[in-house]
């Protein structure tokens, strides 16, 4: 099969690379220049385990390559999966500016029956604009499906070879059977293939990662309540995921969610909503309380001093959202370093892959460093907002050594608090019980 995929962002260039790995020939094309030139040396712009060797592997056997040509692109493929981004608008409204440019010039540069399969996030009746707009434009039959995806930072590629489900909106059988030929080779363990109509598949993905997102704010939440009441969370947690019904999948309390989608996705639904005339009171409550959660160990920390940050220094570990990426959109870290910075404090953050996306942001006004042990020299305390498998058995004799003060805020309850109490820390951590 000859593919087209639209963007190479995230989502566009771990599908064009899977999809490549299974045997078909991809064009990936992008309008960002410099983005083309760095993929086609085999250079990944982002950082997911494992892509960029995938990348350079499908390269070199010329089953990939990477345009800034759509037309050329397009005229090669039956199938071209838009992967382009859909941000959040002033409203909380999805922004469908990029993916209605990508349909209408695909549409203008089909020489004959095309699929245009939207894999961006977008609201529930995209699908209707994007096929009326091709109806418009186009001089041939183009279908029009919305094949949403499902995937993980930090384990996107694993996500797409063997996916939990795949899902395709559509309403025309000859689509319908293309698309699953597409994907057939990665459902090979008798995954399902859910077909449905677009409309569904469009609220299908909002819906996956609304309810995530209510589960991560649920737990927040009862860990509140635990530390106020002098419950432990890990066993209430526990006790709750032994049910089936219920799981243990995002059930770990935190400082909130982050990322790429979770807000994004959560405003969106809202959005969609409310043009229906409907309160999700819900989904309004679950991004309160996330958008709570991610100040709460600044609180904490104000508390410890007395509210005097002025000329204290905190060493940060974790700056991405989650482990295995160097993605820091929305991030909890964002929003602990502003309000400290506020306060006066002086920063010094450490994170094995993002630091170059957070230079970005605050630049010089926070210090960088590449070893967690050398942000924590002279800090007045530790703060720890991502879950990274290096952070989770430290040698806390150097860690100590290193401080002013042996203090640790844990964003992520990463370890025991028996244990830091025997070695003389003060320890802060997520809806523990105080020892």
């Amino acid at each position: 099969m000859n593919i087209a995929v639209v963007g190479t962002g995230y989502v566009g260039l771990v599908s064009g690379t899977c999809f490549a790995e299974s045997g078909n020939e991809v064009i990936c094309v992008d309008i960002d220049r410099d983005r083309v030139k760095q993929l086609k040396s085999g250079k990944v712009p982002i950082y997911e385990p494992g892509l960029e060797e995938l990348v350079r592997r499908n390269l070199k056997e010329k089953r990939i390559s990477f345009t800034t040509d759509l037309a050329s692109a397009i005229s090669q493929s039956m199938v071209s999966f838009v992967a382009v981004g859909t941000p959040m608008g002033a409203t909380g409204a999805a922004d469908l500016s990029g993916v209605l440019g990508a349909a209408e010039a695909i549409a203008r540069a089909v020489t004959g029956y095309h699929i245009i399969a939207i894999k961006s996030t977008v609201p529930v009746g995209t699908n209707d604009k994007v096929r009326e707009l091709v109806e418009r434009t186009g001089a041939h039959r183009i279908d029009v499906c919305s094949v949403p995806e499902f995937l993980k930072e930090g384990s996107a590629i694993e996500d797409f070879m063997r996916p939990d489900r795949v899902v395709i909106g559509s309403t025309s059988e000859q689509a319908t059977t293309i698309l699953r030929e597409v994907h057939a080779p990665f459902l090979r363990t008798d995954n399902p293939l859910l077909v449905m109509h677009p409309r569904s598949a469009e609220l299908t993905k909002y819906a996956s990662n609304a309810m995530l997102a209510i589960r991560i704010s649920f737990i927040n939440q009862m860990a509140n309540l635990c530390e106020a009441v002098g419950a432990e969370i890990n066993d209430v947690r526990r006790g709750m995921g032994s049910d089936r019904r219920i799981g243990t999948q995002f059930l770990f309390p935190g400082v909130g969610y982050g990322g790429s989608c979770f807000p994004k996705d959560v405003q969106a639904l809202i959005h969609s909503a409310a043009d229906q005339k409907l309160d999700f009171s819900l989904l309004k409550a679950t991004d309160a309380v996330n958008d709570n959660q991610k100040r709460l160990l600044v609180d904490r920390i104000k508390l410890h001093f007395d509210g005097e940050l002025s000329g204290r220094t905190f060493a940060i570990w974790g700056l991405a959202f989650k482990p295995r990426t160097d993605d820091v959109r929305e991030a909890p870290a964002l929003v602990v370093i502003e309000e400290l910075l506020a306060a006066g404090a002086r920063i010094q953050a450490h994170d094995p892959e993002a630091l170059a996306s957070a230079r970005r942001i605050f630049g010089d006004r926070i210090s960088y460093y590449e070893t967690n042990y050398d942000a924590l020299a002279g800090a007045d305390a530790l703060v720890i907002l991502t879950e990274w498998n290096e952070f989770r058995h430290p040698n806390f004799h150097r860690i100590k050594a290193a401080m002013k003060q042996p203090t640790i805020f844990d964003g992520r309850n990463l370890y025991d608090p028996a244990l830091m109490r025997a070695l003389d820390f003060r320890y802060y951590s997520i809806g523990r019980r105080p020892l």
